[in-house]
């Protein structure tokens, strides 16, 4: 991961770690990479993630949200 990238990140997960799981500063610093792996895999077991749209459902949302 970029330096450029860091942070934004470090930021965003800290929040998630903290709001869903009651972490403070220094638990989220002190846990590792694959604990926070860990937790999330274990939060988003079971939970629908949905499929990408297809090319035909995003010619249609591009029809009628135009960006021009």
């Amino acid at each position: 991961m970029s330096e450029q990238r860091f942070a934004p990140v470090a930021l965003r997960l800290a929040g998630v770690a903290g709001w869903q799981l009651g972490w403070g500063a220094e638990q989220f610093w002190s846990a590792t990479p694959a604990e926070m792996e860990a937790v999330a895999s274990a939060m988003l077991e079971g939970a629908a993630v949905p499929d990408a749209p297809s090319a035909p459902d995003m010619a249609r949302l591009q029809e009628m949200f135009p960006d021009g």
